[in-house]
Parts: structure tokens; C-alpha cells; sequence
């Protein structure tokens, strides 16, 4: 709940400033006199980029199960379900986590995510074919990983951080589509706001201006994987971290559908620089490097 209000805080500070930008070089005049009212601009770009990270953070753990087909264990059957209950319920006390919901989607790829819009209402799954190809000791620190991603709020953060920047996308694409049909329409603001070369500038702008937004996001997501290794190596030793990271390695990695992509404990293996700066997960060979050079730990 702090990270969220922090987020909501800091992009109400931010349009606040842009707001005060704006004025002092006198865009709000120039906007009014296109037809855009600079308030409602504001409020537009804050409902439909922040209020829709929102919405997906809120139907995160539902749409999951929906998608991935998660199969939540309560009463556990056997003796693999008892094992999983007990392993998240030791990582979550030493995190001093309430136990998150744990479940089993069926595939055959070795993955893993946690997903949640609240540290103590999270959910955290494993695949079949991570628990039929790892062993004990590397489901141990996948999971470790998985607990660390939902102790450090990193699905809220990485859902508000793309939240904040679509609000930018949307409220700058407008701007700066509406400056550049008054360059070169002249002074027709009869139109009240543009017609269709107006609206299509502002569709290649948010094309242009979320692809740049998706290269923030992804740099954050890449940051979070390597602090999500280093819990999983405090949890349950390096060498078993390193060990499910080697197991991900040798084998193909399916990544997750849609949204979840970012969550999973495995990422898309890219090649080539521009590839690389879309990628939400650093190469395994990178993560692999990074903990075996960290001081010793487990």
C-alpha cells in the first residue's frame, strides 16, 4: 500500500509540474485557442495511463489463474503439493510475508511467477515442468526468487511504473501532436482541436513515445531479476541458485503469455544490441556471472 501511494504521489507531483511548465511558456494558451482544455488533458492522460495500471494490478492474480490455467492448491493431494506449501511458507516467515496462494500450471517449460497487487496477497506459481526437471534444492531457490519479487513489491512497482509513463505517452503524444498541426495548419482553431491529420499524428506519436516508455520499463524489469537472484541465493544457498539458473539455461525457456511475460523467472532470449534493450529478463549467462562474483552467500 506505501509503494502505491508513493507512485500515485509522485505522478500527481510530476503533472503538477508539468502543469506549471506548461503555463510559464504559455502551451495552455496556445492549447485553449486549438480547442484542448490543458485540465482535461491532465485528468484524460491520468485516467486512462495510471487508472489502467491500476485496473491491471487489481485482476492481476485472477487473470493469471485465467490465462496460465494456475491450479491453486489448497487441501494438498500429494506429497509434492505438501513439499511446495511448505517451502513458500518458510521463505514467506523469514520474509515476514503473509503466505501467499500457491499453485501448479501444467507446461511443459520450466517457468515460474508471482504475481499480486499486494505483498500479503500474492500468488506464486511453478510449472510442471519446472518441478519434473529442477531438483528439490533449485525449486527451492526459484521460489526463493519468486518470494523475493513479492517482498520487494515488484509487481506493483513494475505495474505503476508502466502506469506513470502511459499517462506521459498520452498526455505528450496530444501536445506535441497538437503543436505540430497548428505548425502546419496555421491557425484553424475552428477545428477545435484537429481532424484526422491531427489524430493521426497523435496515434505515431504514442506509437513512438511508448516504444521509448517500454525501454524504461524493461531496464527496471531487468534491475529487479538480479535482486530477485540475490534472494533467491539468501533463501536457499547460491549454489542452488546458480544450479536453477544453469537448468534454465540448458533447456528452452517458454515465456509467460501477454503481461506476465515481465514475471517469470525466465525471460525471451534475444540477440543483438536493439534486441537486448527489450528484453525483461538480463541473458542467463549475465545473471549466472553476477551471482557467482557476489560475496558468499548460503
Amino acid at each position: 500500500m506505501k509503494r502505491i501511494i508513493l507512485f500515485a504521489a509522485v505522478n500527481i507531483a510530476v503533472l503538477a509540474v508539468i502543469t506549471v511548465v506548461v503555463e510559464l511558456l504559455g502551451l495552455d494558451r496556445y492549447l485553449a485557442a486549438r480547442g484542448v482544455s490543458l485540465t482535461g488533458l491532465l485528468i484524460l492522460s491520468a485516467v486512462f495511463g495510471f487508472g489502467g495500471a491500476f485496473v491491471s494490478l487489481a485482476l492481476s492474480k485472477w487473470m493469471a489463474k485465467r490465462a496460465m490455467g494456475v491450479a491453486v492448491i489448497g487441501a494438498p493431494q500429494n506429497a509434492t503439493e505438501h513439499w511446495l506449501l511448505e517451502v513458500v511458507s518458510a521463505h514467506a516467515a523469514r520474509l515476514k510475508l503473509d503466505m501467499p496462494e500457491v499453485g501448479i500450471f501444467e507446461s511443459p517449460a520450466m517457468n515460474a511467477f508471482a504475481t499480486g497487487a499486494r505483498r500479503n496477497a500474492a500468488l506464486v506459481a511453478v510449472s510442471s515442468g519446472l518441478l519434473e526437471g529442477m531438483a528439490p534444492e533449485e525449486v527451492r531457490a526459484v521460489l526463493g526468487h519468486e518470494m523475493t519479487h513479492v517482498a520487494n513489491g515488484d509487481m506493483v512497482t513494475l505495474t505503476l511504473l508502466q502506469g506513470v509513463l502511459n499517462t506521459f505517452v498520452i498526455f505528450l503524444a496530444r501536445v506535441v501532436g497538437t503543436a505540430i498541426d497548428g505548425a502546419i495548419g496555421g491557425q484553424r482553431d475552428e477545428r477545435a482541436g484537429g481532424g484526422m491529420f491531427y489524430f493521426f499524428t497523435v496515434i505515431i506519436l504514442q506509437i513512438v513515445f511508448g516504444v521509448l516508455a517500454t525501454l524504461i520499463v524493461m531496464a527496471f524489469s531487468r534491475h529487479r531479476e538480479y535482486r530477485a537472484d540475490v534472494g533467491g541465493a539468501q533463501l536457499a544457498g547460491r549454489n542452488s541458485m546458480i544450479a536453477a539458473l544453469q537448468a534454465l539455461e540448458r533447456t528452452e525457456v517458454a515465456t509467460l503469455p501477454g503481461q506476465f511475460r515481465a514475471f517469470g523467472i525466465a525471460g525471451e532470449r534475444m540477440h543483438g544490441l536493439m534486441s537486448r534493450l527489450f528484453m525483461s529478463h538480463p541473458p542467463l549467462p549475465e545473471r549466472i556471472a553476477a551471482l557467482q562474483r557476489l560475496p558468499f552467500i548460503g
